[in-house]
């Protein structure tokens, strides 16, 4: 297999926190997530243009990390009023972090500089630095600066008369140090690089070898022009990171769009918390910045290659199939196929378990609402949406429904990370449109994924109402549907569908909690019914039976389910966990966890569903418990959100979901194994390995592989 060196030489195991032997801290537990993720990129078997995806996905999480999980690590450093022990914490991991932030940072621009670009450059795409551009070339570009960017920059001065200037989040700047030929002042001045314009600038146009120059130096090569009479004595780009943590939901608010919409203004002037710059800064620009900034040295960041590697993804969506992955079109489900299906009458036949993206969002899903807003019989349809599209096809079913007259509600998360700004919008647009919209539980973020249709129907002769639901472990948003793994269950199943109406009578008026049928749901016992369930095993182990847990989910933290996990791992129970993201529980510890075992899955589409299996002793796996849903196994899921886990009751769905588990845990091609030390070693196929099995194939080709023959 052909490697980087940086991917097969790992510099040191994950920093152990003094205190913490117990359990991984989360915020070096990611980092090691996110090398997973730059692995790919490292990995010469990777098409050339995933490889160049995968670099600039590993920025874009960076980034998301910083703004959130780096800033609250600071906010603790500097508040008064943090917990003493958050603090020793904070104190303790952040100087780790900066460590692998830089340590993971340098081996990026390695892979740009070394593999990446040159694969590129003989590939016929260049992206070169302006100097290097030929005089005709150069001209040309110059041209188009003037014509497309010198209008729009605005070079801001610091003076007496000039305040400082306010610098946007993620925004990349250039920090200009100029004087008058008859003056020794020095003056400093910023100009932002517009964020509208491409970060990669094609030079020329109509060739199929393109080239590509950045943005900031084709300015930065044209400053002259910006400065007319003056001497630029000194030059930095760099880029500014702020704060996305914001103040906790106040309960006394009396309109939580409003707070929302409030808290959203003041995100944009949050404290600044990183700025990174290209190597060996000018010391009098960073000083200047730094200062006005509040920041230290050590949120200074200094990095080969791009600033902003998220220029990268326009390279990685050219149209060259021979440097890509074999395109995926999702298959529309066996039970949903043919002319004119009557998707209800599909339903009522059986449970229809879903699994995309290798089944269709469009065929099932989408359908499932948009049927419901366009059927005369459907008098009522109810929808949680926490991230959806832009142009969300949910949304203009809604607004149809309500236009028909149905009964429509909608349970709108404003408070998801990043996205409030849109659903603000999408919660304005469905009232307008007479949709009945709902903020959800005061004090909680409302996570869980169910829609509800309230069909009228004649049963046995005689009119009457049938509940139709979805639930799911994804979000209703139909661009990431292509590209995350997750699963779906639609039923008319009365336990099931009577537990969604009494779900939403929670969310959208004031029902207090119940004691559901089917449906485990956070925060009121779905932590307290996974300990029961592992507590089960643990039982089942001891009488000298099979105990058996296997669970999939993004992350886990929640230490009284790590702590039940290790109770587990003592009676004999055999625990495996699929944790894509961060762990911190610590397998194969003696004494403490030699029978738990922790795997990741990272390639072609992010695994986002959560699975949970319980053997309860049965001889044929597919008589366990299985059920899917929204949570992970972390504090905020099963304390401060609401979330649902539905049970898997037909055998024809435990057994797909049996073959998914399999799959999984075979795979020796995409999966990571994480080790007591904290390190993640990556699978390999077993000698003489059926070039066609699971573990050569990895999980998505050998998924792929299954549906296509399935739909046949």
């Amino acid at each position: 297999m052909m490697r980087s060196e940086d991917q097969v030489v790992r510099a040191a195991a994950v920093p152990r926190v003094e205190g913490e032997e117990r359990y991984f801290n989360r915020d070096l537990s990611w980092l090691e997530f996110n090398y997973r993720v730059l692995a790919q990129a490292l990995d010469r078997r990777e098409p050339l243009l995933e490889r160049v995806k995968f670099l600039a996905i590993f920025s874009s999480n960076l980034d998301e990390f910083f703004m959130k999980r780096f800033a609250l690590l600071r906010q603790r450093v500097q508040s008064p009023q943090a917990d003493p022990e958050a603090v020793e914490m904070a104190v303790a991991v952040l100087p780790r972090v900066r460590e692998r932030v830089v340590e993971l940072e340098a081996m990026q621009a390695r892979c740009w500089a070394e593999e990446i670009r040159p694969a590129l450059a003989e590939a016929g795409i260049g992206v070169v630095d302006y100097l290097s551009l030929s005089e005709r070339n150069r001209a040309g570009v110059d041209e188009w600066y003037r014509a497309n960017v010198y209008p729009i920059l605005t070079p801001l001065a610091v003076d007496p008369g000039h305040r400082f200037p306010f610098i946007s989040n993620l925004s990349e700047n250039l920090g200009v140090i100029v004087g008058r030929a008859d003056s020794d002042e020095r003056l400093f001045a910023r100009i932002k690089i517009p964020n509208m314009l491409p970060r990669l600038v094609l030079v020329g146009e109509g060739t199929d070898r393109p080239t590509y120059v950045p943005l900031e130096q084709i300015i930065l090569n044209n400053l002259d022009e910006l400065f007319p009479g003056m001497s630029i004595h000194d030059v930095l780009v760099f880029r500014v990171t702020r704060s996305a943590v914001t103040a906790e939901e106040n309960e006394e608010a009396d309109d939580l769009l409003e707070q929302v919409e409030t808290q959203l203004r003041l995100r944009r002037f949050a404290s600044a918390v990183r700025v990174e710059t290209p190597p060996n800064p000018s010391h009098e620009i960073l000083s200047f910045i730094t200062e006005e900034l509040g920041l230290s040295k050590h949120e200074v960041f200094e990095r080969e290659g791009p600033l902003d590697y998220g220029a990268l993804f326009e390279i990685a969506d050219l149209p060259r199939p021979e440097h890509r992955v074999r395109a995926w079109t999702p298959v529309i489900p066996p039970a949903l196929s043919g002319d004119d299906v009557d998707i209800f009458a599909k339903i009522r036949e059986q449970d229809i378990l879903l699994h995309h993206p290798y089944e269709s969002f469009r065929a099932s899903v989408e359908k499932f609402v948009a049927d419901a807003a366009r059927d005369p019989d459907v008098l009522a349809i109810k929808q949680t949406l926490y991230r959806t599209s832009r142009d969300s096809p949910f949304v203009d079913s809604l607004v149809r429904a309500a236009e028909r007259g149905k009964q429509v509600a909608c349970l709108v998360e404003l408070r998801a990370r990043f996205d409030e700004d849109k659903n603000v919008r999408f919660a304005r647009q469905l009232e307008r449109a007479g949709v009945h919209v709902a903020y959800g539980v005061v004090g909680l973020k409302t996570h869980c994924k169910c829609s509800l249709v309230v069909r009228r129907e004649t049963v046995n002769g005689r009119d009457a109402l049938r509940s139709y639901a979805h639930l799911g472990t994804g979000n209703y948003h139909p661009k990431t549907s292509l590209s995350y793994t997750d699963l779906g269950l639609l039923t008319t199943n009365t336990d099931i569908t009577d537990d969604v109406v009494s779900l939403f009578n929670v969310l959208t008026g004031r029902a207090r909690p119940i004691n559901y049928k089917r449906l485990i749901v956070a925060p009121e016992m779905m932590r307290d019914r996974f300990i029961q369930l592992i507590d089960d095993e643990i039982t089942l182990a001891r009488q000298g039976r099979s105990g058996r847990i296997i669970a999939k989910m993004n992350a886990l933290e929640d230490r009284r389910i790590t702590d039940k996990l290790y109770e587990a791992s003592g009676a004999g129970v055999q625990v495996d966990l699929i944790v894509r993201g961060f762990c911190c529980a610590r397998p194969g510890v003696p004494g403490l966890s030699e029978n738990l075992r922790v795997r990741s899955v990272i390639g072609r589409f992010l695994e986002h569903s959560r699975v949970f299996y319980f053997g309860r002793g049965a001889d044929n796996p597919r008589e366990g418990w299985f059920g899917f849903g929204s949570a992970d196994w972390m504090y905020r899921n099963l304390s401060d959100r609401v979330e649902a886990v539905c049970p898997v009751l037909t055998p024809d769905a435990r057994a797909r979901l049996w073959r998914i588990l399999e799959i999984m845990l075979a795979d020796c091609s995409q999966a990571w194994d994480l080790g007591p030390d904290g390190i993640y070693r990556e699978r390999t196929p077993p000698p003489e390995c059926d070039p066609n099995a699971p573990e050569m194939l990895g999980t998505f080709a050998t998924l792929m592989r299954e549906t296509e023959a399935g739909a046949r």
